[in-house]
Protein backbone atom coordinates (compact mmCIF):
# COMPACT_ATOMS: atom_id res chain seq x y z
CA UNK A 1 0.00 0.00 0.00
CA UNK A 2 2.64 2.32 1.03
CA UNK A 3 4.51 1.90 -2.42
CA UNK A 4 1.07 2.80 -4.57
CA UNK A 5 0.84 5.90 -1.92
CA UNK A 6 4.41 7.05 -2.96
CA UNK A 7 3.76 6.77 -6.34
CA UNK A 8 0.11 8.24 -6.87
CA UNK A 9 0.39 11.48 -4.25
CA UNK A 10 1.55 14.71 -5.38
CA UNK A 11 2.81 16.87 -2.96
CA UNK A 12 1.68 20.59 -3.19
CA UNK A 13 0.49 22.92 -0.55
CA UNK A 14 -2.98 22.90 -1.69
CA UNK A 15 -3.15 19.09 -1.08
CA UNK A 16 -1.82 19.40 2.60
CA UNK A 17 -5.30 17.90 3.84
CA UNK A 18 -4.95 14.31 1.49
CA UNK A 19 -1.43 13.83 2.55
CA UNK A 20 -2.29 14.66 6.00
CA UNK A 21 -5.36 11.70 4.97
CA UNK A 22 -2.76 9.28 3.92
CA UNK A 23 -0.32 9.32 7.05
CA UNK A 24 -3.47 8.76 9.05
CA UNK A 25 -4.53 5.69 7.01
CA UNK A 26 -1.38 3.95 6.97
CA UNK A 27 -1.28 4.40 10.90
CA UNK A 28 -4.41 3.11 11.02
CA UNK A 29 -3.48 0.29 8.53
CA UNK A 30 -0.24 -0.50 9.51
CA UNK A 31 -0.10 0.02 13.04
CA UNK A 32 -1.44 -2.49 15.73
CA UNK A 33 -3.92 -4.81 13.66
CA UNK A 34 -5.72 -6.17 17.12
CA UNK A 35 -8.73 -4.05 17.40
CA UNK A 36 -11.52 -4.17 14.82
CA UNK A 37 -11.26 -0.32 13.77
CA UNK A 38 -7.77 -0.55 13.50
CA UNK A 39 -8.62 -2.95 10.41
CA UNK A 40 -11.61 -1.13 9.05
CA UNK A 41 -9.73 1.85 7.50
CA UNK A 42 -10.04 1.80 4.20
CA UNK A 43 -8.91 3.77 1.11
CA UNK A 44 -10.82 5.01 -2.32
CA UNK A 45 -8.98 6.23 -5.65
CA UNK A 46 -11.44 7.88 -8.38
CA UNK A 47 -8.64 7.88 -11.75
CA UNK A 48 -9.82 9.44 -15.32
CA UNK A 49 -9.55 7.00 -18.18
CA UNK A 50 -6.69 8.47 -20.57
CA UNK A 51 -5.88 7.25 -23.97
CA UNK A 52 -2.74 5.47 -23.90
CA UNK A 53 0.53 7.63 -24.94
CA UNK A 54 3.21 5.67 -23.93
CA UNK A 55 4.57 7.85 -21.19
CA UNK A 56 4.73 6.45 -17.15
CA UNK A 57 1.34 8.41 -16.49
CA UNK A 58 -1.11 6.35 -17.01
CA UNK A 59 -1.61 2.56 -17.62
CA UNK A 60 -3.82 -0.23 -17.91
CA UNK A 61 -6.03 -1.75 -15.09
CA UNK A 62 -8.31 -4.53 -14.98
CA UNK A 63 -11.88 -3.79 -13.48
CA UNK A 64 -14.03 -5.95 -11.06
CA UNK A 65 -13.37 -9.39 -9.26
CA UNK A 66 -12.88 -11.21 -12.42
CA UNK A 67 -10.64 -8.36 -14.44
CA UNK A 68 -13.45 -8.29 -17.22
CA UNK A 69 -12.24 -5.61 -19.08
CA UNK A 70 -9.64 -2.67 -18.77
CA UNK A 71 -9.60 0.92 -18.47
CA UNK A 72 -6.39 3.00 -19.53
CA UNK A 73 -6.15 5.21 -16.59
CA UNK A 74 -4.26 8.38 -15.43
CA UNK A 75 -2.02 7.05 -12.38
CA UNK A 76 -2.52 9.85 -10.71
CA UNK A 77 -6.47 10.16 -8.89
CA UNK A 78 -8.53 13.26 -8.92
CA UNK A 79 -10.58 12.02 -5.84
CA UNK A 80 -9.68 10.33 -2.79
CA UNK A 81 -11.01 9.26 0.49
CA UNK A 82 -9.45 12.61 1.88
CA UNK A 83 -12.30 14.00 0.20
CA UNK A 84 -15.13 11.94 1.22
CA UNK A 85 -17.17 13.36 3.73
CA UNK A 86 -19.41 10.02 4.60
CA UNK A 87 -20.16 6.90 2.70
CA UNK A 88 -23.51 5.15 2.35
CA UNK A 89 -24.61 1.90 0.89
CA UNK A 90 -27.70 2.51 -1.15
CA UNK A 91 -30.54 0.00 -2.01
CA UNK A 92 -31.13 -0.06 -5.97
CA UNK A 93 -33.49 -1.77 -8.24
CA UNK A 94 -31.93 -5.26 -8.37
CA UNK A 95 -29.17 -4.70 -5.86
CA UNK A 96 -26.96 -1.12 -4.58
CA UNK A 97 -24.65 1.26 -4.93
CA UNK A 98 -22.36 2.91 -3.34
CA UNK A 99 -22.73 6.80 -2.66
CA UNK A 100 -19.79 8.92 -1.86
CA UNK A 101 -20.45 12.78 -0.33
CA UNK A 102 -17.37 14.60 -1.04
CA UNK A 103 -16.32 17.72 1.09
CA UNK A 104 -16.48 21.01 -0.75
CA UNK A 105 -12.59 20.94 -2.41
CA UNK A 106 -13.84 17.00 -3.86
CA UNK A 107 -17.38 18.59 -4.73
CA UNK A 108 -15.46 21.01 -6.81
CA UNK A 109 -13.09 18.49 -8.34
CA UNK A 110 -16.05 15.83 -9.08
CA UNK A 111 -18.18 19.16 -10.87
CA UNK A 112 -14.75 20.08 -12.63
CA UNK A 113 -13.80 16.14 -13.92
CA UNK A 114 -17.32 15.51 -14.56
CA UNK A 115 -18.07 18.56 -16.99
CA UNK A 116 -14.51 18.23 -18.62
CA UNK A 117 -14.45 14.61 -19.90
CA UNK A 118 -18.27 13.21 -20.14
CA UNK A 119 -18.22 9.92 -22.01
CA UNK A 120 -14.86 8.81 -20.06
CA UNK A 121 -14.85 6.28 -17.43
CA UNK A 122 -13.86 7.01 -13.81
CA UNK A 123 -11.91 3.77 -13.04
CA UNK A 124 -12.45 3.62 -8.63
CA UNK A 125 -9.76 1.78 -6.65
CA UNK A 126 -9.93 0.82 -3.18
CA UNK A 127 -8.19 -1.39 -0.39
CA UNK A 128 -10.45 -2.34 2.18
CA UNK A 129 -8.49 -5.84 3.26
CA UNK A 130 -8.58 -6.28 0.39
CA UNK A 131 -7.38 -4.37 -3.09
CA UNK A 132 -9.66 -4.31 -5.79
CA UNK A 133 -10.41 -2.00 -8.96
CA UNK A 134 -15.09 -1.63 -8.13
CA UNK A 135 -15.69 -0.52 -11.04
CA UNK A 136 -15.37 2.30 -13.44
CA UNK A 137 -18.82 4.23 -14.58
CA UNK A 138 -18.95 6.51 -17.69
CA UNK A 139 -19.45 10.20 -17.17
CA UNK A 140 -22.64 10.64 -18.14
CA UNK A 141 -23.63 14.09 -16.60
CA UNK A 142 -22.20 17.13 -14.60
CA UNK A 143 -22.14 16.17 -10.85
CA UNK A 144 -22.38 19.23 -9.20
CA UNK A 145 -23.84 18.36 -5.35
CA UNK A 146 -20.97 17.09 -4.45
CA UNK A 147 -23.01 13.25 -4.32
CA UNK A 148 -21.38 10.15 -6.62
CA UNK A 149 -22.86 6.61 -7.13
CA UNK A 150 -22.23 3.46 -8.40
CA UNK A 151 -22.59 -0.03 -8.64
CA UNK A 152 -19.46 -1.63 -7.45
CA UNK A 153 -18.12 -5.35 -8.79
CA UNK A 154 -18.33 -6.50 -4.37
CA UNK A 155 -21.10 -8.31 -2.32
CA UNK A 156 -23.09 -6.27 -0.03
CA UNK A 157 -21.01 -7.88 3.27
CA UNK A 158 -17.89 -6.12 1.25
CA UNK A 159 -19.68 -2.80 0.29
CA UNK A 160 -21.01 -2.65 4.09
CA UNK A 161 -17.18 -3.39 5.04
CA UNK A 162 -15.86 -0.60 2.42
CA UNK A 163 -18.44 1.79 3.98
CA UNK A 164 -17.69 1.28 7.41
CA UNK A 165 -13.67 2.10 6.77
CA UNK A 166 -14.53 4.86 4.33
CA UNK A 167 -16.43 6.46 7.17
CA UNK A 168 -13.91 5.41 9.98
CA UNK A 169 -11.14 7.70 7.86
CA UNK A 170 -13.55 10.57 7.74
CA UNK A 171 -14.64 10.67 11.27
CA UNK A 172 -10.97 10.37 12.37
CA UNK A 173 -9.60 13.13 9.67
CA UNK A 174 -12.69 15.50 10.60
CA UNK A 175 -11.65 15.14 14.33
CA UNK A 176 -8.12 15.86 13.57
CA UNK A 177 -9.14 19.26 11.73
CA UNK A 178 -11.32 20.23 14.72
Amino acid sequence: MIQFLRETMVVRASRFNTILAMVLLASLVTGCQSTKKKKEASIIRLHLETNRDGTESNFPVGIGKDKSFSVQIEKRPFLDEGHVQKATVVDDIGGFQIELQFDRQGTWLLEQYTTANKGRRVAIYSQFGQERWLGAPVIKQRVADGKYAFTPDVSREEADRLVRGLNKVATTLDDNRK
